[in-house]
């Protein structure tokens, strides 16, 4: 059985390479949530200026067009989380630029989604 020293600086590169966490992922998913976020703001905003849009995205009339509203969204969710996942999860990013993207882009979903904004689109 080999041991290694602490002074062997192969095995402390290998160690320190080993030990490196990634912080693609975690910008992935900040990014993808303000993504599905940004999408409900656009389907609510939509469905007001588009009659067609509020029936396609009636898919249970108690509901009316809620429900292909946030499905929607949850599908923008967890595809552009699956795509930024993949691209990004062996590389660093920085997570102070992703977590200010993704306010920015929950920010905007979140008002998009208010009577007075959409409404201003009728």
């Amino acid at each position: 059985m080999t041991t290694i020293k602490a002074t062997d600086k192969n095995a402390t590169a290998f160690l320190a390479e080993q030990a490196h966490v990634y912080t693609g992922a975690a910008a992935a998913a900040f990014i993808a949530g303000g993504i599905g976020a940004l999408t409900l703001g656009l389907m609510t905003t939509g469905a007001v200026i588009s009659e067609g849009l509020s029936n396609f995205l009636n898919w249970w009339n108690p509901a009316g067009p809620l429900t292909g509203k946030t499905g929607i969204s949850i599908l923008a969710w967890l595809i552009s989380w699956a795509i930024l996942n993949h691209l990004w999860k062996d590389k660093d990013a920085d997570l102070a630029k992703a977590f200010t993207i993704t306010l920015i882009l929950i920010g905007l979903g979140f008002v998009m989604t208010f009577p007075p904004v959409f409404e201003a689109f009728e």
